[in-house]
């Protein structure tokens, strides 16, 4: 374990979790779940993020990052604010979404399907997707302009002096303002252990068609596709229907406790992944593993930790965040547009996945991906002479 790949494993936690826990809080309640049901999605995402992540990533000694499914959440909240499906039936498809990701994952289908986009395509979509991070650091500027100019000198001079170190500096430097200027909120932070609530599915044909289904497809299309996606141009070599299968398989152990989804995360494990964590692609294993470490710590101490995390002002959040990624947006576009061949299919797949386009609750990284491939099968086709 090293200082950069501690503080890495960190700022993708804190990225991360302050960015989508609303979401996931929205969710539980519009399902009817109360404090002490809201604690154990806690618990239950926590944990299995956690696990999911620390195991592999010692036994393959590369940085395996899991996550919970944001745009799921999303989806969850809007679906049940609209039919009025309650926790049990919500559980029972939980249950039914994770098999199918289980299937996927057994069978290698989803991977042989990624294994036919192109690493151009592939890269524009990692890029579109963490761009927006990179442009909202620059808009929280509008905000909070001292503290985000101060955050920005840190990386800059950072990166000149001590690279390795640069990240770690510009969180220290934004804590440190943040506190002087009375920005730090933690309040009452409560102790204890969070007790998981098992709750009994209730499988019901509304909820699979309204809950179930579209749960799994923005799962796959919006969360495991970016997130293969990294790990390609980071360069590693994963094992990714097993862990798609690990994903499932955990989802299917903790759903009754809360949690909804979980899958390859995208955004922190670019953060884990980037030559920020470690110059040593090698050793960039360990801020998986310290991520991992803190997601369990979140899980056994849900209040007391969410109550420290979100006491960081949105600003610096955003801006750390934003300036963890800069390597990795830039690595991205440059292996999108280095080939001619690929260049306007990259752009379009870029541009489509930055634009936020959202169309039958399915995100921008999947139309982004449609989009690229659209543009290239146009680009390449050739018709067929016959003899």
């Amino acid at each position: 374990m090293s200082l950069s790949a501690f503080v890495a494993g960190f700022v993708a936690v804190l990225v991360g979790f302050t960015s989508s826990v609303a979401i996931v809080f929205s969710a539980a309640q519009a399902l009817g779940a109360g404090p002490a049901e809201i604690s154990s999605w806690m618990w239950a995402l926590g944990l299995g993020m956690g696990l999911c992540s620390v195991l592999p990533s010692l036994w393959l000694r590369q940085p395996v990052m899991i996550a919970w499914s944001t745009p799921g959440a999303a989806v969850l909240a809007t679906a049940a604010a609209a039919g009025g499906f309650h926790l049990p039936e919500a559980v029972g498809a939980f249950l039914v979404s994770a098999a199918l990701v289980t299937l996927f994952g057994v069978t290698g289908w989803f991977e042989r399907l990624m294994g036919r986009i192109p690493m151009p395509i592939a890269s524009a979509l990692l890029a579109g997707v963490l761009a927006r991070f990179g442009l909202d650091a620059f808009i929280a500027l509008k905000s909070s302009f001292a503290l985000v100019l101060l955050m920005l000198a840190a990386y800059l001079v950072g990166r000149r002096l001590w690279p390795r170190y640069a990240v770690p500096g510009v969180l220290l430097a934004g804590t440190a303002f943040a506190a002087l200027q009375g920005q730090l909120h933690l309040g009452a932070v409560p102790l204890g252990l969070t007790m998981p609530v098992f709750t009994a599915p209730v499988f019901t044909l509304p909820a699979i068609v309204s809950l179930a289904l579209p749960l799994f497809v923005v799962t796959m299309a919006s969360q495991n596709l970016p997130g293969v996606a990294a790990i390609r141009a980071a360069g590693y070599d994963m094992p990714i229907s097993k862990l798609i299968t690990l994903t499932g398989l955990a989802t299917l152990l903790l759903a009754p406790f809360g949690a909804f989804a979980l899958n390859l995360s995208a955004i922190t494990a670019a953060i884990c992944m980037g030559r920020e964590a470690h110059e040593d692609k090698n050793r960039r294993y360990m801020a998986a593993v310290a991520c991992g470490l803190i997601y369990c710590v979140i899980g056994l101490f849900g209040a007391a930790v969410t109550g420290v995390l979100t006491a960081f002002p949105r600003e610096l959040v955003v801006a750390i965040g934003g300036f963890a990624l800069l390597g990795s947006i830039g690595t991205g576009l440059a292996a999108a547009l280095k080939e001619d061949a690929h260049r306007e299919a990259a752009l379009i797949t870029f541009l489509v996945t930055l634009s936020g386009l959202s169309l039958w609750g399915i995100g921008s990284a999947f139309w982004g991906v449609a989009a690229g491939a659209l543009a290239l099968f146009v680009q390449q086709w050739r018709p067929r002479i016959a003899a």
